[in-house]
């Protein structure tokens, strides 16, 4: 069972710039809410509270204007800041005091997931025991990613990084959820050539106990990069359609809190004023009077 979760927002965010040289990314918009709200609502639909969110160094203020330490939403959060990007696997380095003894979820800052049965998924990976399990998602053109080839019982059987031969058309999505070993493991990798310690090579050494299974975001689901201005605009016109056609909001975590039952309605009234005078705030106001 998984009952803590790290979100990582570190990294320079260069593909961005200038934009990113006065704002964290995850602090960026996604249509009408900082990017940092989804990875969390994430977290958040798989029933975890105790949440750990690693920044860079001299971005700790904006996250905690913002989120505070999630007393509002029913969570416990925490933060970490980075003092520079050592690869994906330091987020459990950096955060091996907040794990514990605990199985662990990571989720990248800048990945947006979104689909119907999503948190069913969610739900069945949390209860995850030993090993690793990632998210998968088909994509069309597996040569710019990260692929995974799996059997009918989705184990993973093979990984390979951005291949010019035709492996596998699931990309690796940027969410895991690992058991506790994961901290001995990541310890123990070396660094690549760009001087990083990689993701891909901590998959691989639960792939070699055979320990590594899969989750597929199927048709009607949608798994979003938002790593380039190109990504951002397009994941916030995705959102903008999809809200203002069925009238709800996606990852807005007051709402998750809420259905969770983590809050009441007077948490919301703090978060009405909290916002302002704002369209999320009217959503909320309809929160109250249950009209969503």
């Amino acid at each position: 069972m998984i009952k803590k979760g790290i979100i990582l927002a570190g990294g320079y965010g260069t593909r961005m710039s200038p934009l990113t040289k006065a704002v964290n990314k995850q602090l960026l918009p996604i249509y009408d809410k900082p990017l940092i709200y989804y990875p969390l609502s994430i977290l958040m639909l798989s029933k975890i509270k105790d949440i750990l969110i690693i920044v860079n160094k001299g971005q700790l203020g904006q996250y905690k204007k913002l989120l505070q330490n999630g007393n509002n939403l029913g969570l416990k959060i925490n933060f970490i800041e980075q003092d520079y990007p050592r690869g994906l696997p330091d987020a459990f380095i950096l955060g091996e005091k907040f794990i514990g003894n605990e199985n662990v979820a990571l989720i990248l800052g800048d990945n947006f997931f979104y689909g119907q049965s999503l948190s069913e998924k969610l739900l069945q990976s949390k209860k995850l025991k030993n090993g690793a399990k990632v998210f998968l998602h088909k994509v069309s053109r597996p040569e710019l990613y990260g692929v995974a080839k799996i059997n009918n019982k989705n184990k993973i059987l093979g990984i390979k990084e951005k291949p010019k031969k035709y492996y596998s058309e699931y990309a690796i999505t940027g969410l895991y959820y690992f058991d506790n070993k994961v901290i001995k493991y990541a310890k123990n990798l070396r660094p690549s050539k760009r001087n990083e310690i990689e993701i891909t090579d901590l998959l691989k050494k639960y792939l070699s106990i055979k320990k590594l299974s899969a989750e597929i975001i199927g048709r009607g689901g949608a798994w979003l990069d938002t790593g380039s201005i190109e990504d951002f605009y397009k994941t916030s016109s995705f959102v903008s359609a999809i809200e203002n056609r069925q009238g709800f909001k996606i990852a807005c975590i007051e709402e998750i809190a809420l259905n969770n039952r983590w809050i009441d309605k007077s948490h919301i009234k703090k978060s009405i004023i909290f916002y302002g005078n704002c369209n999320y705030s009217s959503y909320l106001k309809k929160l109250l009077n249950g009209k969503k």
